[in-house]
C-alpha cells in the first residue's frame, strides 16, 4: 500500500524499538521521512535501511524548543510543507512516587511530555500552511490504568493524552487531526533498560509479558500499522482518539 504517497513525515526518537518501526512503516507506504533522535548514528543506521525512501536525519533533543522548531523548519524548507508528525521519543523509569528522585521525575516528564508538547507546537502551524495534517501521538496504556512503579512514566503518558484530546478539539478546525497510540507493553529494548534496575531482570521481564492476556508483548510493528493509520487519510474521522494496541489489557 502507499497510503502515504506524498506526504511529509517526522518522527522523533525514530533511532530504534517503536519509532525505527514507525519509520519504516511510514517510508513503506510512500511517505517522505524526516527521522529525528538524539544519537544521530541510530537515525542513519535506520535511514540506510529505508534505503530507496527519501529521508533526512536530523539530531534533535525533544526537550529543548530551539531544536524542535529547527527541526520542523528544516522539513517545510527541504520538502516545502509539514503533513504528518508522530511525537514519539519517550522514557521511563520504574519507581513509585515516593521512590522517584526529582531529577528523575523531571527528566520523564521532559522527554515525554514537554517533547510531545513541543512537537505539537511546532508542527500546528507548519501543518497549518500546508492545508493540513495528521499528529501522532505515543501515550500508553499507563494513561489509562495503574501499573506498579510507574508513577511518573503513568503521569507522563496521562498528560499526553490529556493534551492529545485538548490540541484535537484546538486544532480540527485548522484540517490538523491529532490522535494518540496506547501501546501495551511492547517488545523493544526498552523494557530490558526499565527491567534492569530489578534485583532479577528476567523475572521482572516475564511478570511484564504475563500481564498481556494474548499472552505475548506488542511488537513495534503492530504500533507501526496503527501510527499508519493515523497518518493517513484513511483516518480522516478519526479526531482526538486514544487507539490501544495492548493486547486486551485495558480490556479486563
Amino acid at each position: 500500500m502507499e497510503r502515504l504517497e506524498g506526504k511529509r513525515a517526522i518522527v522523533t526518537g525514530a533511532g530504534n524499538g517503536i519509532g525505527r518501526e514507525i519509520s519504516l512503516r511510514l517510508a513503506s507506504e510512500g511517505a517522505r521521512v524526516a527521522l529525528a533522535d538524539l544519537d544521530e548514528e541510530a537515525a542513519n543506521k535506520v535511514a540506510g535501511e529505508i534505503g530507496g525512501g527519501e529521508t533526512l536525519v536530523h539530531k534533535t533533543d525533544v526537550t529543548k524548543p530551539e531544536e524542535v522548531e529547527a527541526l520542523v523548519a528544516r522539513v517545510v524548507s527541504e520538502w516545502g510543507g509539514l503533513d504528518v508528525m508522530v511525537n514519539n521519543a519517550g522514557v521511563g523509569i520504574a519507581a513509585s512516587a515516593p521512590d522517584t528522585k526529582l531529577d528523575d521525575w523531571q527528566f520523564v516528564i521532559d522527554v515525554s511530555l514537554k517533547g510531545t508538547f513541543l512537537g505539537i507546537k511546532h508542527a500546528v502551524p507548519a501543518m497549518r500552511e500546508s492545508g493540513g495534517g495528521s499528529i501522532v501521538n505515543m501515550s500508553s496504556i499507563a494513561a489509562l490504568v495503574g501499573l506498579k512503579d510507574r508513577a511518573a512514566y503513568c503521569a507522563a503518558k496521562g498528560g499526553i493524552l490529556a493534551l492529545t484530546r485538548a490540541s484535537a478539539i484546538d486544532h480540527i478546525e485548522e484540517g490538523v487531526r491529532v490522535n494518540c497510540i496506547a501501546p501495551g507493553t511492547v517488545e523493544t529494548p526498552w523494557v530490558d533498560r526499565i527491567t534492569a534496575g530489578y534485583d532479577d531482570p528476567a523475572e521482572a521481564k516475564e511478570i511484564m509479558k504475563a500481564r498481556q492476556p494474548h499472552g505475548r508483548f506488542v511488537q513495534p510493528e503492530e504500533i507501526a500499522a496503527m501510527a499508519a493509520y493515523l497518518a493517513s487519510d484513511e483516518s480522516s474521522s478519526v479526531v482526538g482518539a486514544c487507539m490501544t494496541v495492548d493486547g486486551g489489557v485495558t480490556a479486563r
